[in-house]
């Protein structure tokens, strides 16, 4: 494996064996969608895995790998979601790990399901404990920040770390990756206190987290999309998409 790819892998082989999740398997019997493109056109490009479950403190995961790698334009691309249910107040907790050549990108952060600056105890319980953590990656030698347009950081959390990494830098993060992770298991496998939720309902945080994920996934917030097309096509690269901004949506729909 490349190191993104173990970066990627590795996490959501923890998360999946920590939770107890189960593959919802494609035509291959693994693989959910086999990615390919007219670019390369003797072998895949990718592959997207779906993984589903209960948490111990109470409804579904859907967790969502995406892999691409194609070597002719120097792209190695492995990045995961891990979504909690749509009426939880559970962060969501993501991986994104890209590397070309000897240049290396990641993205990690939890995703909140409230307004932070609307709900400081929730947002002390799940995101404070994130403080020093991100303060040490952050000051790892070798990074530098990485051109994150202020929308897009809206949408996700203040504890988010983007950077571009060299990579000895690259190899360090892994543990700053691996205290994101515990952090978010933690709150996974407990739950979150009804009180620090300000009388918040379910249904106002699905609808909240449905509008979030619309956002967050909108390609005309992320250019990756367009990038995501033109390599393997409008249909697939919208299948994709749509998974990870619906949850649910690619159980019921034919690979």
């Amino acid at each position: 494996m490349s190191l993104p790819e173990q970066l990627c892998v590795s996490n959501v082989e923890t998360i999946v064996d920590r939770l107890g999740l189960t593959e919802v398997a494609g035509p291959d019997g693994t693989d959910r969608m086999v990615l390919t493109s007219p670019m390369v056109p003797d072998k895949p490009v990718g592959r997207m895995r779906v993984w589903t479950g209960e948490l111990p403190s109470g409804g579904s995961i859907q967790l969502v790998y995406v892999g691409l790698t194609v070597d002719m334009i120097k792209l190695d691309s492995h990045m995961m979601f891990a979504f909690t249910d749509p009426h939880s107040a559970v962060p969501h907790f993501t991986i994104d790990a890209v590397g070309n050549d000897d240049d290396f990108a990641f993205h990690l952060d939890q995703i909140p399901r409230l307004d932070l600056g609307a709900h400081l105890a929730y947002m002390d319980h799940c995101f404070t404990p994130l403080t020093e953590i991100r303060e040490q990656g952050m000051a790892i030698e070798g990074l530098s920040k990485a051109n994150i347009a202020p929308r897009q950081w809206a949408l996700m959390s203040e504890w988010m770390i983007v950077h571009r990494a060299s990579q000895p830098a690259f190899n360090e993060i892994t543990g700053t990756v691996a205290a994101y992770r515990e952090q978010w298991l933690g709150l996974a496998q407990a739950g979150i206190p009804a009180e620090l939720l300000d009388g918040v309902t379910a249904d106002e945080l699905s609808l909240r987290d449905q509008r979030n994920r619309a956002a967050i996934f909108n390609p005309d917030v992320d250019v990756v999309w367009a990038r995501v097309a033109q390599l393997v096509g409008d249909d697939q690269s919208e299948i994709v998409r749509t998974t990870l901004a619906t949850q649910g949506a690619l159980l019921e729909a034919t690979p």
